[in-house]
C-alpha cells in the first residue's frame, strides 16, 4: 500500500505531462543577431552530424544578452529551437 501511495503522484504527473508537446508552441522567429535572420546561412555545416546543437550568443538592441540554440536538420538547415533573453550580468 505504501508503494502505491508513492507511485500515485508520479503516475498522475506523467498523465498530465503526456498531453504536452513542443508542437503546441509556435515556432521561434529569428531576430536581428540570430544566425538565421535574413535566411539560412550560405555555408552548410557538412562535417557536423544531423541533430547537432549549434549555439549562438549576442546582444539585442536593448543590450540584453540573447542565447539561442539551433538543431541541424537533415537538409543541413538550422532550426531555431530555444531562445533565452536576460540581463548581461544576472544577479
Amino acid at each position: 500500500m505504501t508503494m502505491m501511495k508513492a507511485l500515485l503522484p508520479a503516475l498522475f504527473a506523467g498523465a498530465l505531462l503526456a498531453g504536452c508537446s513542443s508542437a503546441d508552441r509556435p515556432a521561434l522567429e529569428p531576430i536581428p543577431g540570430s544566425i538565421t535572420y535574413g535566411g539560412q546561412p550560405r555555408t552548410k555545416l557538412t562535417k557536423s552530424p544531423i541533430g547537432s546543437a549549434v549555439y549562438n550568443q549576442f546582444y539585442n538592441g536593448t543590450g540584453q544578452r540573447v542565447e539561442e540554440t539551433y538543431i541541424l536538420q537533415p537538409d543541413r538547415s538550422l532550426k531555431l529551437v530555444r531562445r533565452e533573453i536576460g540581463p548581461d550580468f544576472p544577479d
